[in-house]
């Protein structure tokens, strides 16, 4: 068990979690078309930060990355609510990340041994802690798509296991031509916005953003309503290197023991905040697992169709969303749902709405089979 202390996301629809929870309830989107982002492309949806983002970190310009910016700011955002040190022996920074620093090819099309050395997820990972005056080497989550979720889990365990009082938990990707012409490969972007658990669903859209949550061994003392990683679980299909299950079982497998280790029964889940990729396989894939694992008929949310698909970052701003969910007491809409899909249609929750919300589960899936779930209760 871990409690949330703080939090925020960094990300094109705003700068606060506040702002980002009220774009998303309000079913704003910040997915657009964006006309040759790298040269020689075709036009491509997507959700990308803004013109002129970075000058927000103007005494940091030129010394990191725009992915290793895009943490440091997200961490700011979220430790300026609390009284935390960040320095402190007891404060350990856990980071995920799909491809972190991948951008950086974009710009330097010449590899070098320097541009090698700044690749690496290690070397940003640290240079980020020792920002924030933390000197304990940074643990880095990079597991596909389920980094975020899995960040989460691993501080969680490492605050159980008492070596640290306090995690600082982060996540950020940004859109790179290597994500991009992968995505392309697999025929798997959308050609507009994308529609998760939709019928006419047609693929992803991409997206770039951070987000950081401070989980502490002890419930905040300043909290006005305590949200607390309950639990938490993961699994792997072992079926493919990009397709996920066809049956759902491995994630039904992770949901499962994610509730049964916090406690709690399928019927006691409020809602779910969903993987929702917007993919005809992803969320044919989630549904039967959620009827698998007895949850179905729960109301059913994915921010992809306001945010894009934020890979590594991506468990870790719906983490952020649903805890907000739990203490504002609001169910998410599901931006870009048109259509009941089939075999397995869901309840999904379509507009904001006011609700009585305890328990929140959040799944991912990702490249590789892999698969997780968290259970977020508010206390």
């Amino acid at each position: 068990m871990a409690y949330v202390a703080a939090h925020n996301i960094f990300s094109p629809l705003g700068t606060t979690s506040a702002a980002v929870f009220a774009a998303v309830a309000a079913g704003r989107s910040a997915v657009a078309e964006h006309a040759g982002i790298f040269p020689g492309d075709g036009p491509v949806w997507a959700s990308r930060m803004p013109e002129g983002w970075m000058q927000a970190l103007p005494e940091l310009n030129g010394t990191f990355s725009p992915f290793e910016l895009l943490l440091i700011a997200s961490i700011r955002g979220a430790t300026a609510q609390t009284a935390l040190a960040l320095e402190a022996e007891r404060t350990i920074f856990v980071f995920a990340t799909t491809k972190g620093n991948i951008g950086l090819l974009d710009e330097n099309p010449e590899v070098s041994a320097a541009l090698v050395a700044k690749l690496s997820l290690a070397a940003s990972a640290r240079a980020v802690a020792r920002y924030f005056g933390n000197a304990n080497t940074p643990v880095v989550v990079s597991n596909a798509c389920t980094s975020g979720v899995a960040a989460l889990l691993v501080a969680q365990r490492l605050l159980a296991s008492g070596q640290y009082d306090t995690a600082v938990v982060a996540g950020a990707d940004t859109v790179s031509r290597f994500v991009l012409s992968g995505f392309q490969a697999f025929q798997a972007l959308s050609t507009g916005r994308c529609r998760p658990f939709s019928a006419d669903r047609d693929g992803i859209n991409l997206g770039e953003a951070a987000a950081t949550i401070v989980l502490t061994a002890q419930p905040p003392a300043a909290a006005v309503a305590t949200v607390r990683l309950a639990s938490g679980a993961i699994s792997n299909d072992a079926n493919h290197i990009s397709g996920p299950s066809r049956t759902g079982a491995e994630l039904a497998r992770a949901i499962g023991q994610a509730l049964a280790a916090a406690g709690l029964t399928a019927a006691e889940v409020d809602f779910i905040s969903a993987h929702g990729t917007a993919t005809p396989y992803n969320d044919a894939m989630e549904a039967s697992a959620f009827a698998l694992s007895g949850v179905q008929t729960k109301p059913v949310h994915s921010v992809k169709g306001a945010l894009g698909h934020t890979l590594g970052a991506a468990g870790l701003v719906e983490s952020v969303l649903s805890v907000l969910a739990l203490t504002e007491g609001c169910l998410l809409p599901t931006v870009g749902y048109s259509q009941p899909m089939q075999p397995t249609p869901l309840q999904i929750a379509t507009a904001a709405r006011p609700a009585a919300l305890r328990v929140g589960l959040k799944t991912a899936s990702g490249f590789g089979g892999c698969n997780g779930a968290l259970v977020f209760a508010r206390v």
